[in-house]
């Protein structure tokens, strides 16, 4: 029978160590002209990276790639502001499955780091001159599964 501080030692951990700003970019390139359009129809080009690594013995860095681009529709695609960061965490993975660890820093890691990459983004287009660029919730589930179905395939 194990003892205590045994049983301890094989729970599993999933633990975020640390989150930072690997890369932050905000460009108005037709400020102040953007402003000053009378009807301003938003299209939104959105681009999302997932990247992890391992770092440490059961460090991973888990990072979001994202390129926002938001033109004026009713002014000939004009650029009003594009947004590009890498956000990124370190988690502490401990006695966690094999089997589970891809579906961890592909689902659970960015799950726990979206909501603060959101609120950057959201804080950044303010910071700007515009109205907050709210994101959609992405649904890191439907992804992962996405992209186990396409390997299947192949």
């Amino acid at each position: 029978m194990l003892d205590q501080s045994e049983q301890q030692t094989e729970q599993p951990v999933f633990r975020m160590q640390k989150m930072y700003i690997k890369d932050l970019s905000f460009e108005s390139p037709h400020a102040p002209k953007v402003f000053l359009a009378q009807k301003q129809d938003p299209k939104v080009d959105f681009d999302l990276k997932l990247k992890n690594e391992m770092v440490a013995e059961g460090n991973y860095e888990v990072s979001l790639a994202i390129t926002a681009k938001v033109l004026d529709k009713a002014n000939e695609d004009a650029v009003m502001f594009i947004i590009e960061i890498e956000h990124a965490a370190v988690f502490l993975l401990r006695n966690i499955p094999e089997e589970h660890m891809s579906r961890v820093l592909a689902v659970d890691c960015p799950l726990m780091l979206f909501p603060f990459t959101r609120q950057i983004i959201s804080q950044l287009s303010l910071d700007g001159g515009f109205m907050p660029f709210l994101m959609e919730p992405i649904n890191f589930v439907a992804l992962y599964d996405n992209m186990q179905k396409q390997k299947q395939d192949a």
